[in-house]
């Protein structure tokens, strides 16, 4: 393993960390594992993993993942990628690939910061002038069948979501929030956090005291005992929930809480099986 090159404190130490705790659990050799990556600060990730890699150019990983994993199906396929190489010169390959539904898992650490060139703003920088991008809502757009959200300072958390990337057969999207020590530290830490569990209702707050009513397109903060018939109770399975969750603490619901867990998913084909069936009625 090469010497890592990250900022002492960088949230992609805890990233690897947990990237390399669940490769043990999946049940497949590291020769049949492999990391693609374009440019960035996260994209050196590839190098400190004991399986196959590849650091590919700028914004280009999605198009090297689709190459590999319809020329060598069986492999597992994992893109590491941030939020400036995924959202400015990759955001055309990344919808795509989205859309097509191949079975690869694609990672997103945003930052909010171009960290590698210095500390410019990147597409999902908070609003200066310009409207942030929302990964979250893009990927709902684009088709994605598994969209989920971590950080990089909740260990299970993180865990348990790379873990349930791995087991959706088809396009997994997990953005993952990562703290910039140097450019954006603690970008993230002045939010109040959601944690979505399926078939639960949308609790949050220091106590749990609080919850969201069902009215999704108006969503309130009411009491936790104020008319408990109005809880919302979470469905991965429901696009027009997941719609509006997505932009919690965006546009119009900026008083409500950064949401973290899985959004939605969806059962569909995968582009590489309906490669391999092509291939065999050739």
């Amino acid at each position: 393993m090469k010497k890592i090159k990250w900022c002492p404190g960088c949230g992609n130490f805890s990233i690897l960390k947990q990237i390399s705790s669940i490769l043990p659990l999946l049940g497949i050799s590291k020769e049949k594992i492999v990391f693609v990556s374009g440019i960035g600060c996260s994209s050196r990730l590839p190098y400190y993993l004991e399986t196959f890699g590849l650091h590919g150019i700028h914004g280009r990983a999605p198009a090297i993942a689709t190459g590999i994993k319809l020329a060598n199906p069986d492999l597992s396929v994992w893109i590491i990628t941030g939020d400036g190489d995924a959202l400015s010169i990759g955001g055309n390959h990344l919808i795509h690939l989205l859309r097509r539904n191949l079975n690869v898992n694609i990672l997103l650490l945003n930052n909010q910061v171009f960290g590698l060139t210095k500390g410019q703003f990147s597409h999902t920088s908070s609003r200066i002038l310009e409207k942030p991008f929302n990964p979250l809502l893009l990927a709902l757009g684009a088709g994605a069948t598994f969209i989920a959200r971590s950080f990089d300072s909740n260990y299970n958390h993180l865990k348990k979501m790379l873990l349930k990337c791995q087991e959706h057969i088809g396009t997994s999207f997990l953005e993952i929030y990562q703290n910039c020590i140097i450019f954006n530290n603690k970008f993230y830490k002045n939010f109040n956090i959601l944690y979505l569990h399926n078939n639960k209702p949308l609790f949050f707050g220091n106590k749990r005291i609080q919850y969201i009513t069902d009215n999704i397109f108006h969503p309130k903060i009411k009491p936790f005992r104020d008319n408990a018939n109005n809880f919302w109770i979470h469905d991965e399975k429901n696009f027009k929930k997941a719609f509006i969750l997505s932009q919690f603490s965006f546009e119009n619901y900026e008083n409500l809480p950064l949401i973290f867990g899985i959004l939605y998913k969806k059962t569909r084909p995968t582009l590489d099986k309906l490669y391999q069936n092509l291939e065999k009625k050739a």
